[in-house]
C-alpha cells in the first residue's frame, strides 16, 4: 500500500514521511563515500530532525544509524548498534536488515517501565516479508515519534511531534503497523503497544498541563484478520485518548486529585474479539452464521506498581469494562434475504428470598426491668451482573453485554451511584478485583466465551452470491467506567472507545 502523495527522498510533504528504505538502498558502498556521514531530513522545520549514517573503518567496515536534532548544537536522540557491511557492497543485506529492525523494536519496547515479559522475538527472513519497504519506513517513523517524546528538549518537543503525528496517524501507517504486528507476534505486539501508548499518554498529559488539546485517534491501533472459519479483531487504546461519556465532576480528576488522575490515565484498554463464521449452501439459498468464540477486554497498566503507588492512587484504582457492543453488517446487501438471531429477549424470573428475624434480651433482677427486642427483614434478589442481548437493525446483527449493579439492578455505564454507596465498604464495586463475587477477572478484565454466549446471528443469502467474496463491516464500542475501589473519593466517570474494521468472507 502506497501513500496518496509521492514520497520524496529529500523533501517532506505536510503529511508524508521520507522513504528511508530507498534512500539507504541508493547509497553507494562505504568505500566510495567522500565523507564519513550521510544524512536525510525527517523534519525540515527549524530545528530540523535528521537521520544520519556514519561509517567506521577502525577494525572492519561497519556503520551506525542515528536520529539527531539540529538544535543550537546537534543533539543525538538515538543511535543504533554498529552494523557490519562489506566495503564494496550496498549497506543493507539480509543480516543487517534483520539486526537493524530487531535493534529498533527492542529499543522502542524498552521505553516502558512496566515489567517486561521477555518474550522471544524473531522476525522472518527479510526476503520473505511482503511490503518490507513500508514496514521498514514505519519502524523508523515510530522510532522518530517516540524518541521525540522522550529525548527532544522540552521547548521544541512539540514542533517535532506535531510534524510527525500526521504521518503517524495516516492510513499508510495504520496498514504498515498491522503488517508489523503480524510479523512480531502477539506477545511482542502487546509490549510494543504498551510502550507506544505510554509515550502518547505522557505527551497528552504534558499538553493538558499546558492547557493544549491533541485529539488522539481512537483506537490507537486496531486490526482484523479472517481465516479458518474465524474472524479476529485486536485493538489497543490508552485510556487518556478515550472520549468521556459521563462524569460527575466539572473537571478531570487531575484537577481535584492528581494522584487519582495519574492512576486513571496511565492504563490502556486491550481488546480481542474472535467470531466463528460458517457458510452452508442450501438448495435454494446460502446460510451465513456468525457466533461468539471469544470476547476479551482488559484494562492494563502502562507503568509499574511502584510508580502507581508513589505518583498515583494505587494499583487498585482503574476503570473497568461496563458495556461492550458489536455490530456486523454486510456492506453490499443486494443478495441478502433476511437476518435472524438465535436468542430470545430475556424475561428472567426474579428469585426473591425473605428472611425475618427477631432478637430479644431479658436481664432480671433489676429495679427497672430491661427488655430489648429487635426485628429485621432481609430481601434477597439474585441478579447476574452481566446481561447479554442480541438485536437486529436492518441487515445488521448486534451482540451487546451490559454490566448491572447487583444491588439495585441498574446499568452501570448509565447510572450514578449515591455518595452513600460510594463509601459503603460492602458495595460490589469495592474490592472488585479480589472479591469472590467479582464480575471481572482478578486482573480487572472480562471474558465472554462461547460456553455461555455461543448464540449466533444468521443471514440468509441468495444462491446468486455463490463464489463471491462478501465484505462485512465489524464495528462496536467499549465503555469503561470508574467507581472508587479502595481510594476515598466521590469521583466517577465513563469513557467510550469506538472501533470499526472490514472483514471478508468467501461464499463457497
Amino acid at each position: 500500500m502506497s501513500l496518496s502523495i509521492p514520497l520524496s527522498l529529500y523533501k517532506m510533504a505536510p503529511c508524508s514521511f521520507p522513504d528511508i528504505w530507498s534512500w539507504i538502498q541508493n547509497l553507494p558502498p562505504l568505500a566510495q563515500w567522500q565523507t564519513n556521514t550521510k544524512s536525510i531530513c525527517i523534519i525540515s522545520s527549524h530545528p530540523s530532525l535528521e537521520l544520519s549514517i556514519s561509517k567506521t573503518l577502525l577494525y572492519s567496515p561497519s556503520f551506525s544509524i542515528s536520529i539527531r536534532l539540529n538544535y543550537k548544537s546537534p543533539i543525538s536522540l538515538w543511535t543504533s548498534k554498529p552494523l557490519k557491511s562489506a566495503i564494496n557492497k550496498t549497506l543493507l543485506n539480509e543480516v543487517t536488515i534483520s539486526k537493524l529492525l530487531m535493534n529498533i523494536i527492542k529499543d522502542i519496547i524498552n521505553y516502558t517501565p512496566a515489567k517486561p515479559t521477555k518474550s522471544f522475538l524473531k522476525l522472518p527472513e527479510p526476503n520473505s516479508i511482503h511490503d518490507l519497504k513500508h514496514i521498514f519506513n514505519f519502524v523508523f517513523l515510530s522510532l522518530a515519534f517516540i524518541v521525540s517524546i522522550y529525548e527532544a528538549p522540552r521547548d521544541i518537543r512539540g514542533d517535532c511531534i506535531n510534524t510527525l503525528k500526521d504521518p503517524f496517524t495516516s492510513s499508510w501507517a495504520r496498514e504498515s503497523s498491522k503488517r508489523l504486528m503480524r510479523l512480531m507476534g502477539s506477545n511482542t505486539e502487546e509490549e510494543w503497544m504498551r510502550s507506544m501508548n505510554l509515550a502518547i499518554t505522557n505527551w497528552m498529559t504534558e499538553l493538558r498541563e499546558k492547557h493544549h488539546v491533541w485529539k488522539a485517534p481512537s483506537p490507537m491501533y486496531s486490526s482484523a484478520t479472517s481465516g479458518l472459519g474465524l474472524w479476529k479483531l485486536q485493538l489497543y487504546c490508552p485510556v487518556i485518548a478515550m472520549e468521556i461519556e459521563e462524569c460527575n465532576s466539572p473537571g478531570p480528576p487531575g484537577v481535584e486529585d492528581q494522584k487519582l488522575g495519574f492512576s486513571l490515565n496511565y492504563h490502556q484498554v486491550e481488546g480481542v474479539i474472535q467470531l466463528n463464521h460458517q457458510v452452508v449452501v442450501r438448495e435454494k439459498w446460502i446460510d451465513v452464521s456468525v457466533s461468539i468464540d471469544n470476547v476479551r477486554c482488559d484494562v492494563i497498566r502502562l507503568v509499574n506498581d511502584i510508580l502507581l503507588k508513589e505518583c498515583g492512587a494505587g494499583i487498585e484504582e482503574k476503570h473497568f469494562p461496563s458495556r461492550i457492543s458489536l455490530q456486523l453488517t454486510p456492506t453490499i446487501q443486494t443478495n441478502v434475504l433476511s437476518v435472524s438471531v438465535s436468542r430470545s429477549s430475556e424475561n428472567p424470573a426474579r428469585e426473591i428470598g425473605i428472611e425475618r428475624s427477631i432478637e430479644g434480651t431479658f436481664e432480671p433482677p433489676n429495679p427497672v426491668i430491661g427488655i430489648s427486642v429487635s426485628a429485621g427483614e432481609t430481601v434477597i434478589t439474585n441478579l447476574k451482573p452481566w446481561k447479554f442481548e442480541q438485536s437486529v437493525y436492518g441487515y445488521s446483527g448486534s451482540f451487546n453485554w451490559f454490566l448491572h449493579d447487583s444491588v439495585n439492578g441498574r446499568e452501570v455505564f448509565s447510572s450514578k451511584p449515591s455518595k452513600v454507596a460510594l463509601i459503603h465498604p460492602k458495595s460490589w464495586f469495592r474490592n472488585r478485583y479480589s472479591s469472590v463475587y467479582r464480575p471481572f477477572t482478578r486482573q480487572g478484565g472480562v471474558i465472554f466465551a462461547g460456553d455461555e454466549y455461543g448464540e449466533s446471528v444468521l443471514w440468509r443469502v441468495g444462491r446468486d452470491a455463490i463464489g463471491q467474496t462478501m465484505e462485512w463491516e465489524v464495528k462496536g464500542s467499549i465503555l469503561l467506567t470508574y467507581w472508587p475501589n479502595k481510594y476515598k473519593t466521590f469521583y466517577t466517570e465513563t469513557r467510550r472507545l469506538e472501533f470499526s474494521e472490514i472483514l471478508h468472507l468467501k461464499l463457497a
